[in-house]
């Protein structure tokens, strides 16, 4: 049996084992089938091992692909290793998803409708379009993400209510326009970015409500110094939209 798909979730890994092999299954579960290609960051605790393991079985073997990199080189910089290599191939739809089920993959076609069919350019999972919809997370944390999101608004009148989500769909277009060598956030200053790059460029972006619960299993890779980079890399993006000449969208 050939697993076909038009679209692909990356995932990004640091120490995931005790997550990864659930979270494939539950996203190979799905009535629609996605591919899913994982970018491990040289986890020392064997989570390649286990994507390897699955890639090696009948069920998988089309649809479960890794690229393995050394040592931990950033969220950012996961991501636009996995868009470049979708962009390499034919995937219309391109997904964002942690491996802790932060995210919950019966979302993921959610997403894909708003874009495969309601025809937005970019799809996010947002945790505060309709109130808070976070579960487990201590209100700290909770806090100080609600008001990163509102600050950003007010800095960059960028109209998004969850600007660090770190779950969407893009469609091709968006990612063969945006100018991916020209990111400069690697942390969560990076979900802010790519978002502000694609209202600028003029995507059409709708905010899908989810509920995101904070992970059960692994370590949170959370930091002070994400928190920054996102908190002074906004005053530049602000600037950047005054002075940036954006690229015109491609084609399809």
């Amino acid at each position: 049996m050939t697993h076909q798909s038009d679209s692909i979730v990356i995932i990004p890994t640091y120490n995931e084992k005790e997550n990864i092999e659930k979270i494939i299954r539950a996203v190979s579960a799905l009535e629609k089938c996605f591919h899913i290609l994982v970018i491990d960051d040289g986890s020392p605790d064997g989570t390649a091992a286990i994507v390897k393991g699955l890639m090696a079985t009948d069920d998988f073997s089309d649809r479960l692909f890794i690229i393995e990199r050394s040592g931990k080189l950033g969220l950012g910089t996961a991501y636009i290793t996995g868009f470049k290599w979708a962009l390499e191939r034919d995937y219309g739809y391109i997904f964002e998803m942690d491996a802790d089920f932060s995210h919950d993959p019966n979302d993921l076609p959610r997403l894909y409708s708003a874009c495969a069919d309601e025809g937005f350019d970019v799809a996010i999972g947002s945790r505060y379009v309709s109130g808070v919809n976070v579960v487990n997370w201590p209100i700290g944390r909770v806090l100080m993400s609600y008001f990163a999101s509102k600050y950003v608004r007010m800095v960059t009148g960028f109209k998004v209510h969850d600007t660090t989500a770190g779950f969407k769909c893009y469609k091709r277009r968006v990612l063969k326009t945006i100018e991916l060598d020209k990111i400069r956030f690697k942390g969560y200053g990076f979900q802010i970015e790519m978002k502000f790059t694609a209202y600028k460029i003029g995507f059409k972006i709708k905010e899908v409500p989810v509920i995101f619960v904070n992970r059960r299993e692994g370590v949170s890779k959370m930091s002070g110094g994400i928190f920054g980079e996102a908190f002074f890399g906004v005053m530049r993006l602000r600037w950047d939209g005054w002075t940036r000449k954006y690229p015109k969208i491609a084609e399809e």
